[in-house]
């Protein structure tokens, strides 16, 4: 198992990891639409928070070794499913043709009052 790190997602605030790989396998920790460089979350503009988080993402996954098109399974979790949409526009963008297994939901409350919160597994 390796432990993934890298200055170009949001540094882990808690008891746990921004990735792992293991088993042939990328898995991303959640991915709140913080800016890497500065720490800014981005929560005034749903599609501008869903760009990021994904940006996120593929950064994790690409440091630990695959890419976007490896991605199989992508959870999302939205503060108003009414966002779902917007979500789904600029998700559908960032993945063109690819289309992993997909889940999206709405929950409570997300750290930080973020807007929504992205995670993937993919494939190495």
């Amino acid at each position: 198992m390796k432990v993934i790190e890298t200055k170009n997602a949001p540094a882990a605030v808690g008891a746990y990891s921004q990735g792992i790989v293991t088993n042939g396998f990328v898995y991303s920790s959640g991915q709140l639409p913080l800016v890497p460089e500065t720490g800014e979350l981005i929560s005034d503009d749903i599609k501008k928070a869903t760009k990021r988080s994904l940006e996120n993402v593929k950064n994790i996954i690409e440091e630990g070794g695959s890419s976007i098109e490896k991605i199989v399974k992508v959870n999302i979790f939205l503060a108003d499913i009414n966002d779902f949409a917007a979500v789904n526009e600029v998700y559908a963008e960032f993945f063109g043709d690819h289309k992993p297994a997909r889940s999206c939901v709405q929950v409570a409350h997300l750290p930080k009052d973020g807007l929504l919160e992205i995670e993937a597994i993919a494939e190495i």
